[in-house]
């Protein structure tokens, strides 16, 4: 591959430099404090948040996430480029101590996911991509050896039974009728349950053939992920218009959405 624009690459040295940070908190003891929302938060995901914006803040282009200040809307609405991070994606599987969470950072052009990366500090393991760049795995030990980076190929076809994964910690509700709709497809379903933005891993590997969520997400937990999957041909889409997701919108809310790889919406458009 031809050398990473630098911003990316200091997005790179952002999530490796925060997830060991990360580590340091779980093998120690910490607390969890509730916030107004109800969402649960440790100097973990404070300790992530700052180191991120030490890197990022440098390169000028503004920043949503999880713990970063928000910035009204009427500013907002007039950046063509941003960051969406979260410092800490999956909060609850770090206080349960289940290794499932993750690091997200992806680069939004006019409301476009165009580059993600996903860290997993326990795994000391990053995916990151781009349609311009394509996608890799690599260990955070090789981050300056892109010789030894995996590239990621697009999967040629569903798995046999077709798996479906869903949230560790949150309900997915109702989904009885896509499910049918995937029967069709496939008359075994298996189950595959996992916490975070870590769905996307196996997305990607073409591990798993679909997400659906039908739960409350912010742009943050699934941005960096659909940069991932739509370099690999696969898709994230609004439950209700079959659209792509958006993001730097006015409310950071997701709506329900599906995310497939490429090999099932070749099946199931």
């Amino acid at each position: 591959m031809k050398a990473l624009e630098k911003i990316y690459q200091v997005a790179l040295e952002a999530v490796v430099e925060a997830s060991k940070e990360i580590m340091d908190i779980y093998n120690n003891e910490f607390e969890a404090i509730i916030k107004e929302d109800g969402s649960p938060l440790t100097k973990a995901d404070l300790a992530s948040t700052k180191i991120i914006h030490s890197h990022l803040d440098p390169l000028g282009i503004p920043i949503t996430g999880e713990e970063t200040d928000k910035i009204d809307f009427e500013i907002r609405k007039n950046w063509t480029q941003c960051w969406c991070v979260d410092p800490l994606d999956g909060t609850k599987e770090f206080i349960k101590r289940n290794g499932e969470f993750a690091v997200n950072i992806a680069l939004i052009d006019n409301g476009i996911p165009i580059f993600g990366i996903i860290a997993s500090p326990v795994n000391e393991e990053i995916i990151f991509g781009s349609k311009e760049t394509g996608v890799f795995i690599l260990q955070f030990s090789d981050l300056n050896s892109p010789e030894k980076w995996e590239s990621l190929q697009v999967p040629k076809s569903i798995n046999n039974p077709l798996v479906m994964t869903a949230s560790r910690s949150h309900g997915s509700g109702p989904m009885g009728d896509f499910i049918t709709e995937l029967e069709k497809i496939s008359s075994e379903i298996e189950r595959k349950s996992k916490g975070s933005s870590m769905k996307f891993f196996d997305l990607a590997r073409g591990e798993v053939d679909v997400y659906a969520r039908f739960a409350p997400t912010m742009e943050w937990d699934i941005a960096s992920g659909q940069a991932i999957l739509e370099a690999l041909g696969g898709n994230v889409i609004n439950v209700e218009t079959g659209l792509p997701l958006e993001y730097n919108k006015e409310n950071l809310l997701n709506p329900f959405f599906i995310a497939k790889t490429k090999a099932l919406i070749e099946l199931m458009p």
